[in-house]
């Protein structure tokens, strides 16, 4: 007789998260904690989280954006405004691993949720705050979006060196990374916990992550402080630098090494580029970037797509057709993985969901529907063991409510 095999525990099983953000930043890496397996809590006002309402939905509460960022997660609606609501997630701080928010800090501590209180209330605790400015800074305390940051942090000046015009990425590209950011950072401070058993206050500034981020290439000259040159990587930013125009599309060709370029003037019919000095090397390929992509845009636009494709599949030189948002589904690569998940609602709404991109082997947790707003509230207290009259209390208060209830008639976005 032959045994199914055990499954595979998720490799943040037993991690429960009090996830207070809204909105994307803090969402978003609160999901690449539940893709992990963690018990993701979603503590909503009364209103919902604002993207609940962002594009187009088939269920109420179950918009666009929000399907993009709240799988496998639970929902509680607590109105954090009324003591009886705090009260309750005191009671479920103490049980909690970590506990993330997107709010100003002194919104947190009119509340009695600042990080000193907490962690002296649970020292294990993780208290991430998600911030668009770092403490103690000039900008500390103001509001942040990811347009603010993208122009803040240089993104929308690099667009604009290639384009004329300061422009923002299509997008949101702060808000994604300093949520990677983020979901890496905690999971940091779990792991020290584990050695010290103690947990800490984690900060998480979207200006300071998003300046690092576009330096980490774009610093460039201003690295050698003895003889400072000029902020920029001129790879990246000459506006040649751009899929090329072939004779019946656009492709992405990238010869990188000394080889490549070699190998491509030749095949090209272009051998007196395959000799010139100024490509010769990476050194002085990026002194003459420009040039070089200027070139190789006017030798590929003299040939079709399926012509370039085939060239450097034999050369084993990177390339790769571009693909359009509605082809990434048909995309024979994402299709043979497995990337896109159908899901159905316990309504009976069919959706479909990009799975989480990283497979762990000894881990495992499939995509399962974003939450209803409040659709886990009574489960949730009952877990944290707020007796059932007090629940009750609780929702006849307006403290909390659950799905069933209806949603307040002048329901606010979340701070």
């Amino acid at each position: 007789m032959t045994t199914s095999p055990s499954p595979r525990a998720a490799a943040l099983d037993g991690v429960r998260i009090l996830d207070l953000t809204s909105v994307v930043f803090g969402p978003y890496a609160s999901q690449i904690l539940a893709d992990y397996g963690a018990d993701v809590i979603k503590v909503e006002a009364p209103g919902g989280d604002s993207t609940r309402r962002t594009g187009p939905s088939q269920e109420a509460g179950l918009s666009a954006i929000f399907l993009g960022l709240n799988r496998n997660k639970r929902s509680i609606v607590l109105d954090l405004k009324q003591p009886a609501a705090r009260q309750a997630l005191l009671t479920m701080v103490d049980q909690a691993d970590v506990l993330m928010h997107s709010m100003r800090p002194a919104k947190m501590a009119a509340l009695g949720l600042d990080p000193a209180t907490l962690c002296a209330r649970n020292p294990r605790l993780v208290y991430a705050g998600l911030y668009g400015f770092g403490a103690g800074g000039a900008y500390d305390g103001r509001p942040a979006y990811d347009d603010i940051i993208q122009g803040l942090s240089g993104l929308a000046d690099l667009v604009g060196r290639q384009t004329g015009a300061p422009r923002y990425l299509p997008t949101v590209a702060a808000d994604k990374t300093c949520g990677l950011v983020a979901a890496h950072a905690i999971l940091a401070a779990l792991f020290q916990r584990e050695r010290t058993g103690l947990g800490q206050e984690v900060e998480v500034p979207m200006f300071e992550s998003m300046a690092s981020f576009a330096l980490v290439e774009h610093y460039y000259g201003r690295h050698l402080a003895d003889e400072p040159g000029a902020p920029g990587y001129p790879r990246v930013l000459t506006p040649w630098r751009r899929p090329c125009q072939t004779a019946d599309g656009h492709v992405c060709l990238m010869p990188y090494t000394d080889a490549h370029w070699r190998d491509f003037f030749i095949a090209a019919g272009r051998p007196d580029l395959a000799d010139d000095p100024r490509f010769a090397d990476i050194s002085a390929r990026t002194r003459h970037i420009e040039t070089l992509y200027e070139l190789q845009a006017g030798i590929v636009a003299a040939h079709d797509t399926a012509y370039w494709l085939a060239l450097c599949e034999r050369l084993e030189i990177p390339a790769a057709p571009v693909n359009r948002l509605e082809d990434l589904e048909t995309d024979p690569h994402l299709q043979s993985v497995g990337f896109f998940v159908p899901l159905q609602s316990a309504a009976g709404s069919r959706y479909r969901f990009a799975r989480n991109p990283v497979r762990l082997a000894q881990s495992e947790v499939p995509p399962a529907m974003p939450p209803r707003l409040g659709e886990h509230t009574r489960e949730v207290l009952g877990q944290a063991g707020l007796p059932p009259a007090d629940i009750a209390a609780l929702l006849d208060t307006g403290a909390a409510r659950d799905a069933g209830d209806p949603l307040p008639e002048n329901a606010k976005d979340p701070a």
